[in-house]
Formats: C-alpha cells, sequence, structure tokens
C-alpha cells in the first residue's frame, strides 16, 4: 500500500488564518501490485481446470479460464481513495459509527469467498473523517487474500494511526465459502471478530454502547 500526499480542491473562498493553521491535504491511498497478467493467469486457469478433469473445450467452458482470471483480478485490486478529514470544529465527542459496510474477500486458506458486514466506529478526537472512506478502507484491506482475524485488526489500527481518533472499533460477521460449501459443510455459519482500540477497549460504558449498537453484544 502506498499512501501519497494529495493536495486539497482548491477553494473560491480564502482561508482565515485559524483555516490554515488546521488545513491538511488530503492522503491518497493506493494499493501496489507488482503487475497483474492477466495472460498468464488465465493459462494457468486453463492448466488448473484440466488437471481436475474439467475440459474447456465445449463453447460454454472456452472462455472460462478468461473469466476465472478477470475474476480473481477484480478482487484483487482495490479503488484507490483519498482519505479526506475535515476539522472537528464542534468539539464533537460521541461515537459515529457506519454499519453493515458489505465485506467481500477470499480465503488466503482456499481461495473462496468471504462474504459479510463490517461495522466501523470512532470516538473522533481533533478531526473528523469523511464518512464513506470507512467503507474504502474496509474495501482496500479486504480486496487481497485474507483471514477474517486480520482484516478486523488491520481496519482498526489504520484508522487509529491515519485519524488519531480517541477511539475506534471494527466488527466483522462474516460467512465463509471455506467452511460452508466444502469440509465441515456448516451451512449458514457465520463468523465474528472485533478489535476495540482506545477508549472503546478501556472504558466499559463506551465498550458497550458500541458493540450494542452494532448488535456484538446480544
Amino acid at each position: 500500500m502506498t499512501e501519497h500526499l494529495h493536495p486539497a480542491t482548491a477553494r473560491t473562498v480564502p482561508l482565515d488564518d485559524q483555516e490554515k493553521a488546521t488545513a491538511r491535504p488530503a492522503l491518497r491511498v493506493v494499493h501496489e501490485t507488482a503487475g497483474i497478467d492477466i495472460a498468464a493467469a488465465e493459462a494457468a486457469a486453463g492448466r488448473f481446470l484440466d488437471a481436475l478433469g474439467i475440459s474447456t473445450a465445449s463453447e460454454s467452458l472456452r472462455g472460462t479460464p478468461g473469466r476465472m482470471a478477470r475474476a480473481y483480478a477484480e478482487l484483487f485490486a482495490p479503488r484507490s481513495f483519498d482519505l479526506t478529514t475535515f476539522p472537528n470544529d464542534e468539539g464533537y465527542d460521541e461515537l459515529v459509527l457506519a454499519r453493515r459496510i458489505p465485506v467481500r474477500t477470499v480465503c488466503e486458506h482456499h481461495l473462496l469467498p468471504i462474504v459479510g458486514t463490517a461495522h466501523v466506529g470512532y470516538l473522533p478526537g481533533t478531526r473528523i473523517l469523511g464518512l464513506s472512506k470507512l467503507a474504502r478502507v474496509v474495501e482496500h484491506f479486504a480486496c487481497r487474500p485474507q483471514v477474517q482475524e486480520r482484516l478486523t485488526k488491520q481496519v482498526a489500527d489504520w484508522l487509529q494511526t491515519h485519524l488519531e481518533p480517541k477511539g475506534v472499533g471494527v466488527v466483522i460477521e462474516a460467512e465463509h465459502s471455506c467452511m460452508t460449501l466444502r469440509g465441515v459443510r456448516a451451512t449458514g455459519s457465520s463468523t465474528m471478530t472485533s478489535t476495540l482500540l482506545g477508549i472503546l477497549r478501556s472504558d466499559a460504558r463506551s465498550r458497550g454502547e458500541f458493540l450494542a449498537l452494532t448488535g456484538a453484544a446480544h
């Protein structure tokens, strides 16, 4: 992952001295890859299917290796975004929570889908965050082979580092295809993980409020 300071959008109204002191350029977040070779991935997918005894000679399966390659390339390619923050001028000190953020990633052990939702919240410090960026951060870390425990902690740690809030909480609930479609075949089961930092970890009232609002306390 590469993080670039990106100039803020130009304003037509001049900044006063106080605004100049608090203005902060957006952080450009870009996922670096070693390069994607779709042709090589397609050839490998064809050999993979062939090794499993699945012929791609028919009209309906002829394009499957290419579709597989493009599908996984899409799954592993998060969109770049600007982490825009704003001064917390009103001194807002209550929980900010985005619930039911879609999560889709793949298990790094079987490369099978993990699908669920994330609840991401924070207690603001001197800055507040554009709400859509909470979903962007989840997507950024989900677009790679993952384990749910790591994904949960990566989102929380990253927000704690770059936003510097008083507390951060992340709860993810997801269904793992590697558990529901194969192996134990525990259809309908889901896995829940959480990471709490700062006040949301140390203060019982704040922790309880966050977990109750996410549904994790039930």
